[in-house]
């Protein structure tokens, strides 16, 4: 029939450990952080004869899930309406703690000229209070496991729906892509 096998600790050791090590390695998998616009403010109007600026503050929840802690550089977001550069938000350089959020605001200045040249379409987005903007950004940085540092790159993709009346964030999709880069 069958032989009778024997039990041996060691094999059970080492398959413990390695199904460990497996989890432990699919755990570490290196995650797309996330990007939430939650508010928009409207801080000034700066007269730039003959067109006027609008100041805002955007506020923006950030997600890392990984279990690095990261620091990055500083950065424009690219924001567009119609496909035309409208204005850039200032990402300040700073860090973030592993699997943490945290809560962003950044200043941004948009382009009154350029505004202009959409007035019709501008107008009709008032009339039915919605207004579609794009916005884009690269955010490099580096990321440190024990003691290897790595550089990475998240590009932001976000298409936004906002009340241009009241400023209110109606909808949005955003998508993030993590790149590392192995070699230092």
């Amino acid at each position: 029939m069958g032989k009778k096998v024997k039990w041996s600790w060691t094999s059970a050791f080492v398959g413990a450990a390695s199904a460990t090590a497996v989890a432990t390695l699919l755990s570490a998998r290196p995650k797309d952080p996330t990007f939430h616009l939650v508010s928009i403010k409207l801080t000034a109007f700066k007269l730039n004869l003959p067109h006027v600026d609008a100041e805002l503050i955007l506020t923006v929840h950030v997600t890392n899930p990984n279990i690095a802690p990261i620091h990055y550089g500083s950065t424009a977001m690219s924001i567009f309406y119609e496909g035309t550069l409208l204005g850039a938000a200032q990402v300040k350089a700073g860090s973030q703690r592993a699997r943490s959020c945290q809560v962003l605001k950044l200043p941004t200045r948009l382009d009154g000229v350029e505004l202009a040249h959409h007035a019709g379409k501008f107008f009709a987005d008032v009339a039915k209070r919605e207004m579609v903007l794009d916005a884009k950004v690269d955010i490099g940085g580096k990321a440190k496991v024990l003691w290897w540092g790595h550089r990475f790159k998240v590009h932001v993709d976000s298409h936004i729906t906002v009340d241009p009346v009241f400023l209110d964030v109606i909808d949005q999709e955003n998508k993030s892509q993590l790149e590392i880069f192995l070699a230092s």
